[in-house]
């Protein structure tokens, strides 16, 4: 099993229109997600800074390097751009964390 984290960032006023949106995941986008090899994901929202903390697990034979070449990731990035800080192609941009504590 392998934890990744990263940040991303919001745009000004739309935190509500970013969870309704992730409430209403698309059930093809959640396949796409899992047959990745992420079988845990969670998106925290640091609300002073618009700051979003994502933290997700892969199983040991994960293929998420493949996910950004699927065409409903690369929509949902498109139906997202408007909402947060994104790369030319609408990725979300996107800051690897380093782990600095765990307990189990």
């Amino acid at each position: 099993m392998t934890t990744r984290a990263f940040r991303m960032k919001l745009k000004p006023g739309t935190v509500e229109e970013y969870r309704r949106r992730h409430d209403e995941l698309w059930p093809d986008l959640g396949r796409a997600l899992g047959d990745a090899g992420i079988y845990d994901y969670s998106i925290f929202l640091d609300e002073e800074t618009l700051h979003l903390f994502a933290v997700l697990k892969l199983w040991p034979d994960h293929k998420i390097a493949e996910l950004p070449k699927q065409e409903v990731m690369q929509r949902w990035w498109d139906y997202m751009a408007d909402l947060m800080e994104v790369e030319p192609g609408n990725r979300p941009r996107e800051w690897p964390l380093q782990q600095m504590f765990h307990f189990a």
